[in-house]
């Protein structure tokens, strides 16, 4: 018989909470609904919106659902909305709050000195400091038992191409801030969980805007360009599902490691 775990709560229920960046489309967009699926109630940030259905979806998974629009590239934008999720958060009773930072860009590409600075800027504060600002303040203002982070990174974190010299660079530092906000909750001893997800090459936007490119900014587009064309491509559903599977076995999570998709499916 499986155990029923019984939460005895004044002034509220024990509730699960995810919040996921960048969920209007692609990967953002499916990891939000398996996580409706799965007892989750959803908060999404994201410039553009489908509110509308995700609404439906909630309802339909009898989950609650909100949504926050926000360029989060645009820092005093993001400071503003994260406090105002903070807001959304304390009228409940957080058992465990989830974070996916899944918003991303990989432009501008180019060598360095063909690059506009106010692109680099952008690109950096989209990357790295936005998803280092929202977990620093809901870290510091929720109360939740269980945290858990977990930062879409990808494999040009760990290699060096032509081209993506900033976008490398993002992700490469993403990922060791995810290593070490992983040794302090070890060192602190805290429930926090801070992973990073590589998801691999999906059929997405950002593919697209990658075999747009010419060999002069990303001498590699050929290649990504013949995965499209021999269906190399994974769906961003099943890249959401192996990461779900992850986010389901949270007791098996290795803190501040590197999950990548190739290994989970």
């Amino acid at each position: 018989m499986t155990p029923v775990r019984i939460y005895i709560v004044i002034g509220g229920i024990m509730m699960k909470f995810a919040i996921v960046t960048g969920a209007s489309r692609g990967l953002g967009e499916e990891v939000a609904k398996n996580l409706l699926t799965n007892d989750y109630h959803v908060i999404t940030i994201s410039r553009k919106r489908k509110t509308n259905d995700f609404k439906n979806f909630a309802n339909e998974n009898r989950q609650s659902y909100f949504h926050f629009s926000c360029d989060l590239s645009d820092l005093e934008s993001l400071n503003d909305t994260a406090h105002e999720v903070v807001k959304t958060l304390n009228k409940n009773t957080v058992e465990e709050l989830l974070i996916v930072n899944n918003a991303g860009m990989v432009t501008p590409m180019g060598p360095v000195g063909t690059l506009e600075n106010h692109e680099i800027a952008k690109h950096v504060s989209l990357n790295l400091t936005a998803p280092m600002l929202l977990v620093n303040t809901l870290k510091a203002h929720v109360e939740a038992d269980r945290f858990t982070v977990v930062n879409v990174t990808s494999g040009a974190a760990e290699k060096t191409i032509y081209g993506w010299n900033v976008y490398s660079s993002t992700k490469s530092a993403i990922n060791m801030y995810t290593q070490t906000a992983a040794l302090e909750s070890d060192e602190r001893g805290t429930n926090d969980l801070h992973i990073a997800f590589s998801p691999g090459v999906m059929d997405t936007d950002m593919q697209g805007e990658i075999r747009e490119s010419d060999q002069d900014s990303f001498k590699d587009v050929e290649s990504f360009r013949a995965l499209k064309k021999e269906g190399k491509l994974r769906s961003a559903k099943e890249v959401a599902d192996a990461l779900q599977k992850v986010i389901n076995n949270r007791d098996q999570i290795e803190n501040g490691k590197i999950y990548r998709v190739n290994e989970l499916i």
